[in-house]
C-alpha cells in the first residue's frame, strides 16, 4: 500500500499533466502533438511509479521537497502544521537539523515517505562497522552532515542531528574522551546560557554536548548541541572518566568521542539533496574506517586501562 506522501506525489503529477494539457489546448496545438505529449507524460509517470515501487521493495526511503515561498511562507507553514502532527514534525525537522522552536527558519524541508520516530530508517551512518567490533562504546560527531552517531561493538545504537561550532568558533576535531557530566550546567561564556544534560569532552576548552537550539546549521560556541531527548539519552549512555582520590588526576578515561570532517560553509547542505539523492548525506563504511583507523589503537588502549581500573575499583567509590 502506498503512503500518503506517495499518493500525494502521484496526485501532483496528475495535476501537472492536466494543467499542461489545458494550456496546449488553449494555444491551439494539434491533436497529434497533444496525444504524443500525453503519452510521454504517462510514460514519465509510469517510470516514476516504477521507481517508487522499487524503493518500497528495497525498503528505502523516498523524500519530497516541501518548499516555503518567501512571499507566502506563513501560509505554507500553516499548511505544514496542518498536514503533520507535532510528532511527525519532530522527525521531519530532525532530518533537516532543526528543532520545533526553530522550524520558522526552514526554507525547504526534506520529507520522507514514511515516518520513523527512532530516525534509524534514515541513518546517514553505516548500521555496522566491523572495525569497531572490539570497541564497547564510541561517539562520532560529523561536521559535514551535522549529525552524531553512537556505536556499541560496531553496531549503530542511535544517531541524530546536531549543531556544532560556528565558523568563528569551530569545534575541535579529533579524538577526545567523555569526562564529567552535569544535569544542568551554566555556560562559562555567558551565565544566561543554561545547558541541560551537559557532558564535557574537553575539560580545558570547555567543550561538551548538551541540549540547545538546532537552527539547521553550525551555530554553537564550539559545543555540540542536541535535541532534548538525544541529550538525555547520551547523558545516560556514555561513561564518565574515573578520577584518582582527591579528583586531581585522571585514573581512566570515559567513552571515546571522535569529531571529524569539514563543513562546506555557504554551500548547499547535504541533506537538502535527499529528494534527488537519498544517500546525499550518507557516510560510507570505507570513509568511517579511514576516520577510525588512526585512533583505534589508542581507543583500545584506553578501554583496556578502564577495564583494569574497574576490576580493582572499590565498589563503594562513585565514578559515574
Amino acid at each position: 500500500m502506498l503512503t500518503f506522501s506517495q499518493k500525494k506525489l502521484f496526485n501532483l503529477s496528475a495535476l501537472v499533466l492536466m494543467i499542461s494539457f489545458a494550456v496546449r489546448c488553449e494555444k491551439g496545438q494539434s491533436r497529434v502533438q497533444e496525444l504524443q505529449t500525453k503519452k510521454n507524460d504517462s510514460l514519465a509517470i509510469a517510470k516514476k511509479d516504477s521507481l517508487i515501487q522499487d524503493s518500497i521493495k528495497k525498503n528505502t526511503i523516498v523524500y519530497q521537497s516541501f518548499i516555503f515561498p518567501k512571499n507566502k511562507k506563513d501560509s505554507a507553514m500553516a499548511a505544514f502544521n496542518k498536514e503533520f502532527s507535532k510528532e511527525d514534525q519532530y522527525v521531519i525537522l530532525a532530518l533537516n537539523r532543526l528543532d520545533l522552536k526553530n522550524k520558522w527558519r526552514a526554507d525547504t524541508l526534506m520529507i520522507p515517505d514514511k515516518i520513523d520516530a527512532t530516525l534509524m530508517s534514515y541513518s546517514p551512518f553505516p548500521r555496522n562497522l566491523d572495525r569497531l567490533k572490539d570497541v564497547k562504546k564510541i561517539v562520532f560527531f560529523s561536521y559535514p552532515i551535522q549529525a552524531y552517531a553512537l556505536y556499541d561493538h560496531g553496531n549503530l545504537v542511535k544517531w541524530g542531528p546536531t549543531s556544532m561550532g560556528s565558523k568563528t568558533a569551530q569545534t575541535k576535531r579529533g579524538l577526545m574522551f567523555a569526562n564529567w557530566k552535569k544535569e544542568l550546567a551554566i555556560s562559562t561564556v555567558s551565565s544566561e546560557w543554561k545547558l541541560p544534560y551537559n557532558f564535557n569532552i574537553h575539560n580545558t576548552l570547555g567543550i561538551g554536548w548538551h541540549q540547545y537550539d538546532l537552527p539547521g546549521y553550525p551555530a554553537s560556541h564550539s559545543c555540540l548541541r542536541l535535541l532534548m531527548d538525544d541529550a538525555k539519552f547520551l547523558y545516560a549512555w556514555a561513561d564518565q572518566w574515573i578520577l584518582n582520590k582527591g579528583g586531581a588526576t585522571v585514573k581512566a578515561n570515559g567513552t571515546p568521542v571522535i569529531v571529524f570532517g569539514d563543513y562546506k560553509w555557504g554551500a548547499k547542505k547535504p541533506w537538502k539533496n535527499l529528494s534527488t539523492d537519498s544517500k546525499s548525506d550518507h557516510i560510507s563504511v570505507e570513509e568511517m574506517n579511514a576516520i577510525i583507523e588512526p585512533d583505534l589503537s589508542k581507543i583500545l588502549e584506553e578501554q583496556a586501562k578502564r577495564d583494569e581500573v574497574l576490576a580493582t575499583l572499590d565498589k563503594s567509590q562513585p565514578f559515574t
